[in-house]
């Protein structure tokens, strides 16, 4: 049975992490400082390492969140298309409407690093499988005599370059792509990409 310090604490844990997600979106990462989390959530400095070991643990958790509503994002995607090449342009389009919309929680679940000697927690690695996951699938139906290493070997280089091109250019770098141009540009690689898949499949 949940006793009333255990309801307190989840509701301390609560405030805390919306304190810390409102934080990160509208400054994102740099000079986030337990001492500005603590008194937009109302409690004292102390209170937060009673629910969170540190600073990076609370970062960790709005990064799980992140991260499980990009999961939600992209498996709304996957049941849109059927068609290999469709699904992963779909996917694609999907990754460049959330890290646009959610700027600042985007760029932290690449940004933060945990403290040096400090592993990441393995239930948090696990969580990244999102990224990924979804590509497997298509890149089967696209490859189907690659086993299961080969293909995750695949959907991770492929989601490296989906990532590259989103962050290179939402980041303002000087050889990214124009607002204007990003989406069409993508699904133009992606593209490139499947045509490639199905040309060395009748090869």
């Amino acid at each position: 049975m949940t006793t009333k310090r255990d309801a307190r604490r989840e509701e301390l844990k609560g405030r805390l992490i919306k304190a810390a997600q409102s934080r990160i979106q509208s400054s994102g990462l740099s000079g986030l400082r337990a001492r500005d989390i603590t008194a937009d959530a109302g409690c004292a400095l102390g209170a937060l390492y009673t629910v969170f070991a540190d600073l990076d643990d609370l970062i960790l958790h709005v990064n799980s969140i992140t991260l499980a509503r990009l999961g939600a994002a992209l498996r709304q995607e996957v049941t849109s298309a059927a068609e290999p090449g469709a699904r992963l342009k779909a996917l694609a389009k999907a990754y460049l409407a959330f890290a646009r919309d959610n700027r600042m929680l985007w760029a932290a679940l690449f940004e933060h690093r945990m403290a040096p000697a400090a592993p990441v927690p393995e239930w948090h690695l696990a969580e990244h499988a999102v990224l990924i996951q979804h590509l497997v699938e298509p890149l089967a139906m696209l490859r189907p005599a690659l086993d299961t290493p080969e293909l995750l070997a695949r959907a991770r280089t492929l989601f490296s370059a989906v990532h590259g091109i989103v962050a290179i250019s939402l980041e303002d770098r000087f050889i990214g792509l124009a607002p204007s141009d990003l989406e069409s540009e993508l699904l133009n690689f992606v593209d490139i990409l499947v045509t490639g898949l199905k040309t060395t499949v009748r090869e």
